[in-house]
């Protein structure tokens, strides 16, 4: 449904945005050109949006787990990447009821995801502008193209936000995908006796008569599909780590005891995951443990990753481990997805290593041997071209992306080896990269290194390689 808000003067009936923008266009002298609806994703083509960056969001959000409604102010601070005579913001459901782009009203209207919005002057290539939506209504439980549930899980004592790859959008408007990283502040308010959790630390509460509000704050970019809030009750710890960084975890108390031995060893994976990449990258850590039924799977969202129950340690090692590989150094498209999962899934290999378990080289010989017992897909695609969106979290994109780590692993050695895991994280620190950009990091940090073998068969290569 396309709901108008250009041109009053009209008659009333549904225009397309392109039109509307064409009749503003001739009759007001603007001489930007609009944003594009989208950033060409090769398995999301529709989300994220053309002609700005996004540079800080703040969220005013209020939940009502009673009614589940959800009502919020989203306030987006972004710079023009051109002239802007128009922008979209990816929006699922949810009302709007008012935009406002520095201060001033300004015209909008919907069609499917996108919000269109139309400010009064052109917005200048280069300039700083900041345009505030109000909205509110029932958020939506997305499927996810494998089947997974993302966006906004009602659950039995609140409500859980998971984004991966496209679910932010159901809770606040945004530029939705992972090229666009910024920082936020989200703002939580909800009925009294209910604790909201989100990323970063909190800096604030105010308990009132009947609500209580929680005001988190994230300094380091964020891509969108990493930003969360957990409403519900918790029995909630507060501690440190190594060099006094803080620990916040929040735990379904129906999941405190079953928790409380691993998440016990949170300091020690983290503590061992710096001395394997390097400094960690943001200002705190943690974890939110919901019960099983609430999403049914981890999610590495930023400083503070999301369990479906009580994890185990191998678990916890990879969502830390996304930190690093997915949360601090962001894929720049969704097909670049195995540096998250590929990097993560060998952490869990090298911890096993060092603590009692299978070789890393014996783990490879087994997947390589009969991993396909396990993972029947485990040769279905290369893990750089997963085929198909249903198949982003695929076992080629964990697995063999995993196995492609261990490839170079063979190659360069071991010492050159945990330099390059170090040094590849360190180069991308809090930004975006794609698979070209690591191969061409790898070749630089070895120039008298052939990879193209491994390149051809392990990382691009359909089928099973011929050789281990």
């Amino acid at each position: 449904m396309l709901v108008s808000r250009f041109v009053p003067v009209v008659p009333a009936v549904a225009l397309s945005t392109a039109l509307v923008l064409a009749l503003t266009a001739c009759g007001g002298g603007v001489q930007g050109t609009p944003g594009g609806a989208g950033l060409r994703d090769p398995y999301f083509p529709k989300a994220g949006n053309g002609g700005y960056d996004v540079t800080h969001y703040a969220l005013d959000l209020a939940y009502d787990p009673a009614r589940r409604r959800l009502t919020g102010t989203a306030a987006l601070t972004a710079r023009a990447t051109q002239d802007l005579s128009a922008f979209d913001l990816d929006l699922k459901g949810l009302d709007v009821t008012g935009v406002e782009v520095d201060g001033k009203q300004a015209h909008w209207n919907r069609a499917g995801q996108e919000l269109t919005v139309r400010p009064h002057g052109e917005l200048r290539e280069g300039g700083t502008f900041r345009v505030t939506v109000r909205y509110g209504g029932t958020p939506e439980t997305l499927t996810d193209p494998d089947g997974s549930r993302e966006g906004w899980l009602p659950t039995a004592d609140g409500a859980l936000a998971l984004g991966e790859p496209v679910g932010s959008a159901a809770w606040f408007p945004g530029n939705h995908h992972p090229s666009d990283k910024a920082p936020y502040d989200i703002t939580v308010t909800v009925p009294r006796g209910l604790t909201a959790v989100s990323n970063g630390e909190l800096v604030r509460e105010r308990a009132g008569k009947d609500r209580t509000t929680f005001v988190w704050h994230t300094g380091e970019p964020m891509a969108s599909y990493l930003a969360t809030v957990a409403i519900g009750r918790y029995d909630v710890s507060r501690t440190t780590a190594r060099d006094g960084l803080p620990v916040y975890t929040a735990v379904d108390p129906t999941q405190t005891r079953a928790s409380r031995a691993v998440l016990a060893r949170l300091p020690e994976v983290l503590a061992w995951a710096e001395d394997t990449f390097g400094p960690y990258p943001f200002t705190s850590t943690g974890a939110i443990v919901e019960r099983d039924t609430d999403a049914g799977y981890a999610l590495e969202t930023q400083n503070r990753p999301v369990f479906p129950g009580a994890p185990d340690v191998p678990l916890l090692v990879h969502e830390l481990a996304h930190q690093w590989y997915g949360d601090s150094v962001t894929p720049r498209t969704w097909r670049d997805i195995w540096l998250n999962e590929g990097f993560a899934t060998y952490a869990e290999w090298l911890w096993a290593e060092e603590h009692g378990g299978d070789s890393a080289q014996r783990t490879f010989e087994r997947l390589y041997a009969h991993g396909e017992d396990l993972y029947p897909d485990l040769w279905a695609f290369p893990p750089a071209h997963p085929d198909s969106a249903e198949r982003l979290s695929g076992d080629p994109v964990y697995q063999r992306g995993a196995m492609v780590l261990h490839k170079l692993r063979q190659r360069l050695g071991d010492d050159a080896f945990r330099t390059l895991l170090r040094g590849w994280a360190g180069a991308h620190r809090h930004g975006t990269a794609d698979t070209a950009d690591f191969t061409a990091y790898v070749e630089r940090q070895a120039p008298r290194t052939d990879f193209s073998d491994i390149w051809r068969e392990w990382l691009y290569g359909d089928g099973k390689p011929g050789r281990p």
